[in-house]
């Protein structure tokens, strides 16, 4: 098993995709945007170290192995640089992000409106395997991600889903390396989806991810709470809140998937 940093690697020649981080076949999208948005960070430079936004659009599902990365900055600002990524594979276009780079503090909130996810201890949470029971297809993800999802959010491992479209629990790196902004991105796009919580499994490709990264987590475990906002034509709205061991949020997203719906 290597390391999130290793597997997020940039090179001259580009990335170099690790099929470990990925769910069913396909390469994880947060881990996806991890890629480039290590990309941006080394174009950045020292003063503007952290990826503080980012919102990708998926266009095709790139392979295991070499790709190509290019970053383009828009705007070199005092206290924030702009720039455009991209990630392809052969001449066509994987995976595009407009980034928003500067620097964040561990400094708490000035003001929160929003409460962290109440969660049983860690160790009484139920971890998930990488054959993960229901799901139809691996998920060597859970390899390299150590999640504990609250025992009460399962239901649909039994055929009795809650249908309340909330699925909850503890994330760490099974590498033992503290979150940042970039593995953050891998914790804020957490399976399985919420559509398994509605009676809904099965494959949900991203088709739009955004997320806000707020503050630098404190180490250990994060606790990472996903809720269902709309189903219909479909599409699903997915939107995901991680707080760090402080109990402060430390990053937010938003993300557009399709699901299957019913006939």
């Amino acid at each position: 098993m290597g390391t999130f940093e290793e597997a997020t690697t940039i090179t001259a020649e580009g990335a170099v995709l690790d099929a470990q981080w990925s769910v069913g076949g396909k390469l994880h999208g947060g881990y996806l945007l991890a890629v480039l948005g290590r990309a941006a960070v080394e174009q950045a430079g020292a003063g503007h170290p952290h990826l503080t936004a980012i919102s990708g659009s998926f266009v095709e599902s790139p392979s295991p192995g070499p790709a190509e990365v290019f970053v383009e900055t828009l705007r070199a600002g005092r206290t924030a640089v702009q720039v455009r990524a991209r990630m392809s594979q052969e001449g066509r276009p994987c995976v595009e992000a407009l980034i928003t780079l500067g620097r964040l503090e561990e400094s708490d909130a000035w003001w929160s409106g929003l409460e962290p996810v109440e969660l049983p201890e860690e160790q009484e949470c139920v971890r998930t395997p990488p054959d993960a029971p229901g799901a139809g297809f691996p998920v060597p993800l859970m390899e390299v991600v150590e999640q504990r999802l609250d025992p009460g959010h399962l239901g649909f491992v039994f055929g009795t889903p809650a249908r309340r479209g909330v699925i909850a629990g503890w994330q760490r790196l099974a590498d033992g390396s503290d979150w940042d902004p970039l593995s953050l991105l891998v914790a804020l796009d957490p399976v399985p989806p919420v559509s398994y919580d509605l009676g809904l499994p099965g494959w949900a490709p991203t088709v739009q991810f955004s997320a806000y990264l707020r503050r630098l987590p404190a180490p250990g475990p994060v606790k990472v709470s996903m809720r269902a906002t709309d189903v219909g034509g479909d599409r699903m709205d997915e939107v995901a809140h991680a707080w760090d061991a402080k109990g402060r949020l430390v990053g937010q997203a938003t993300q557009l998937a399709g699901v299957r719906l019913p006939a």
